[in-house]
C-alpha cells in the first residue's frame, strides 16, 4: 500500500501535460502582431542598463573591446533565444518556460521553473520601479528622498530599505491598471516608450561617431599614465593594475570574457515574448521572429552605445554611474543630457512593463493547471485579461518595492532566468529526437475526432505504444547506427539518457570549478568536455523528428548543449547566500503548491482513471 502511494507520488511529479496546438481558441484576447512582440522584447531587454552598464564594463573590465564583450554575450543569448523560438512554434500557448518544461520533462520541473520565474519577475518589477523612482527624483533634485528620509525613515538596516518608496508603488499601481485594461492598450504604450528610447539611443550613437575619435581606441600606457598622473602620483604599477595596458583590448582576453559574462544579463528579458502564445494572431511565426529580431536590435543598440562612449572619451575616465552625461560633458554637449534623461525614463518604463507583463500570465497558466490556487486563473470576460493574477502580481511587487531595498535579492532573478534558459535548451534537445505520437504536445497536427477536453496530463508511460514498432535490441551498433530513419522509442530513450548525462557532466564540472578552482579541476574539465562531445555525437547519430515547424534551432545538438553550459556556468558563479535564499523560496513554493492544488484541476484525473 505504501509502495503504491510512493509510485503514485512519483508519477504525479513526472506526469507531463498534453496540449492541443491545432485548436486556437483562447480565453485571452488574440490581438498582438509581430511588431508588438518585437517592441515588447526590445522594451523589456533594452532597459536602463544600456545607459549605465556600458560605462562600468568598459572602465573596469574590457576597455574599448566592450563591443566584443557585447558580441559574445549576444551570441550566448541568441542560443537561448533560438530554443525559445522553436518552442514558441511547437507550443504556442501561455506559460513560456513553465509550459515547455511541463510538456517535456514533467510536473516537478515545471513547477520549479514557473515558481522561480514568478520570483524573477517580482524582484525585477520591484527593483525597476525603485530605479524609476530614484531616476525621476534625481532629475527633480532628490526632493522625494529628502522628504521620505525626514518624515518616514525606517530604521532596520539589512532588512528594510532606508525609507518606504511611495512613488514606486504609484508607478506599479498605474501599470497594473494598464495591464488590466487590456493587452492591446498595454502594447501600444510599450511601443511609444520603446520608440522614444530607440530614438534617444540613435542620437547617442550618431553623437559618438561625430564627436568621437579613433585615438581613444589606440591609447598607450604612457597616455594613461600622463592623464591620471595627478591622482596616483608616480606609481606606474598602480596605473597599469587599474586601467590595463592601453590599446583596444587593455585588459586582455580575460577582461573581454569577464565583461561578456556581465553583459549577458543585459540581454535578459526577451523571454517575456514567449508568455504571449495565446494573445498573438499567428504565434507559430510571430514568436520566433519577435525573439530573434528583438535580440538583434538590442545587440545593435548595446554595440553602438558602447562604441560611441569609448570613442567620445578615454575608457578609464568613464563614470560608472552616469557614463553618458559624463561623456557628453567631456565633448562639450551638456544639453544632450536632457535627451539622455528622457531616454532613461522611457527605458525604465518599458523594462518595468516587460517585467510586469509576463508575471500574471505565468501565474494564470500555473493556476489553470492546478499548481497554484484556482481562483488566480480567473479572466475578465470583457477585457480578456487574467485580472486576479494581474492584481495579485501588482500587490506583491508594490509591497516589495515599498519596503525593501532588493539589492541582496537581485541575484535571485538570475537563478530563475538561467534555470529557465537551461531547461528550455534541454527540452528542445529532447523533443527533436522523439517519435511522433498522436497525443504528444509537441506534434502540431491532431485528429479531428477527439474529446471535448483539448488538454490533458499523462504519465510518460501513457505516451508510448501508439505506433507499432519492432523492439530494438540495445547494442553499440544500434546506438551509433540506428536502423530506422525515423525516431523510435529506443532512439528517443537514448537521447533522453544522453541529455541527462550531458546535464550531469556540465553541472558537476561547474560546481567543482566554483568550489575549488585548481589544476586538478582543469583536468576534470578536459575529461568532462571530451565526454560531453562523445555523448553529443551519440545524440547527433540518432534520427530527428520530421515534424514540420515554422522555426527550428539549427546545428543540433551543438547549440542547445552550449546554451546549457553557458547558463549553468553563470548560475554556479552566484554566491552561497543566493542559493540559500533560493532554497527558502522553493520550500515556500512547495508548501503553497500542496495547499493550492485541486484534485479536480484540469486534466489531473487521468492517472487515477488509468489505475482503476
Amino acid at each position: 500500500m505504501e509502495c503504491q502511494k510512493i509510485i503514485n507520488f512519483g508519477n504525479q511529479l513526472l506526469r507531463r501535460k498534453n496540449v492541443d496546438c491545432a485548436r486556437e481558441d483562447s480565453r485571452l484576447s488574440r490581438c498582438l502582431n509581430t511588431f508588438d512582440l518585437v517592441a515588447l522584447g526590445v522594451g523589456s531587454t533594452l532597459g536602463a542598463g544600456v545607459y549605465v552598464l556600458a560605462g562600468a564594463v568598459a572602465r573596469e573590465n574590457a576597455g574599448p573591446a566592450i563591443v566584443i564583450s557585447f558580441l559574445i554575450a549576444a551570441l550566448a543569448s541568441v542560443l537561448a533565444g533560438l530554443c525559445y523560438g522553436e518552442f514558441g512554434a511547437r507550443v504556442p500557448k501561455t506559460g513560456s518556460a513553465y509550459l515547455y518544461s511541463y510538456v517535456t520533462v514533467g510536473e516537478l520541473s515545471a513547477f520549479v521553473t514557473g515558481w522561480n520565474l514568478i520570483l524573477s519577475y517580482v524582484i525585477g518589477t520591484s527593483s525597476v520601479a525603485r530605479a524609476w523612482s530614484a531616476t525621476f527624483d534625481e532629475i527633480i533634485g532628490q526632493h522625494i528622498e529628502e522628504f521620505c528620509k525626514r518624515y518616514m525613515k525606517m530604521d532596520a538596516p539589512g532588512v528594510l530599505a532606508k525609507y518606504p518608496d511611495i512613488f514606486a508603488v504609484v508607478i506599479i499601481t498605474i501599470l497594473t491598471g494598464l495591464l488590466i485594461f487590456g493587452v492591446k492598450e498595454s502594447a501600444l504604450v510599450n511601443k511609444v516608450f520603446t520608440c522614444i528610447n530607440i530614438l534617444v539611443l540613435g542620437f547617442v550613437m550618431v553623437s559618438g561617431f561625430v564627436k568621437g575619435s579613433i585615438k581613444n581606441w589606440q591609447l598607450t600606457e604612457q597616455d594613461i599614465y600622463n592623464t591620471s598622473h595627478g591622482t596616483y602620483g608616480d606609481n606606474q604599477t598602480q596605473e597599469e593594475k587599474l586601467y590595463g595596458v592601453g590599446g583596444f583590448m587593455p585588459y586582455g582576453l580575460k577582461g573581454v570574457l569577464s565583461g561578456a559574462a556581465t553583459c549577458f544579463y543585459a540581454f535578459v528579458g526577451f523571454d517575456c515574448i514567449a508568455t504571449t502564445g495565446e494573445e498573438v494572431k499567428n504565434p507559430q511565426k510571430a514568436i520566433p521572429i519577435g525573439i530573434v529580431a528583438s535580440l538583434l536590435i538590442c545587440f545593435v543598440a548595446y554595440f553602438g552605445v558602447s562604441a560611441a562612449l569609448t570613442l567620445m572619451m578615454p575608457y578609464y575616465q568613464l563614470d560608472t554611474n552616469s557614463p553618458l552625461p559624463n561623456a557628453f560633458k567631456y565633448v562639450g554637449w551638456d544639453g544632450a543630457n536632457y535627451a539622455v534623461a528622457v531616454g532613461s525614463l522611457c527605458a525604465l518604463s518599458t523594462s518595468l512593463l516587460g517585467s510586469m507583463f509576463p508575471m500574471p500570465r505565468i501565474i494564470y497558466a500555473m493556476a489553470e493547471d492546478g499548481l497554484l490556487f484556482k481562483f488566480l486563473a480567473k479572466v475578465n470576460e470583457k477585457r480578456k485579461t487574467p485580472i486576479i493574477a494581474t492584481v495579485t502580481s501588482g500587490i506583491i511587487a508594490a509591497v516589495m518595492a515599498f519596503l525593501f531595498d532588493l539589492k541582496d535579492l537581485v541575484d535571485l532573478m538570475s537563478i530563475g532566468t538561467l534555470l529557465a534558459y537551461s531547461l528550455v535548451a534541454a527540452c528542445v534537445l529532447v523533443l527533436r529526437y522523439q517519435p511522433e505520437q498522436p497525443n504528444l504536445a509537441y506534434q502540431m497536427a491532431r485528429t479531428t475526432e477527439e474529446t471535448d477536453n483539448n488538454e490533458s496530463v499523462s504519465t510518460s508511460e501513457s505516451q508510448a505504444g501508439f505506433l507499432p514498432e519492432e523492439e530494438e535490441k540495445c547494442s553499440l551498433k544500434t546506438i551509433l547506427c540506428p536502423p530506422n530513419s525515423d525516431p523510435s522509442k529506443f532512439s528517443g530513450s537514448v537521447v533522453n539518457i544522453s541529455t541527462f548525462i550531458i546535464g550531469f557532466l556540465i553541472v558537476g564540472s561547474c560546481i567543482l570549478t566554483a568550489l575549488e578552482p585548481s589544476v586538478l579541476i582543469k583536468a576534470i574539465w578536459i575529461i568532462a568536455a571530451i565526454l560531453v562531445l562523445v555523448v553529443s555525437f551519440v545524440i547527433w547519430k540518432q534520427p530527428e523528428s520530421k515534424t514540420k515547424l515554422s522555426f527550428k534551432v539549427p546545428l543540433l545538438p551543438l547549440l542547445p548543449v552550449v546554451s546549457i553550459f553557458v547558463n549553468v556556468y553563470l548560475m554556479m558563479q552566484l554566491d552561497l547566500g543566493t542559493w540559500i535564499r533560493f532554497a527558502v523560496w522553493m520550500l515556500i513554493g512547495l508548501e503553497i503548491n500542496q495547499n493550492g492544488q485541486e484534485p479536480t484541476a484540469r486534466g489531473f484525473d487521468c492517472i487515477q482513471t488509468r489505475t482503476r
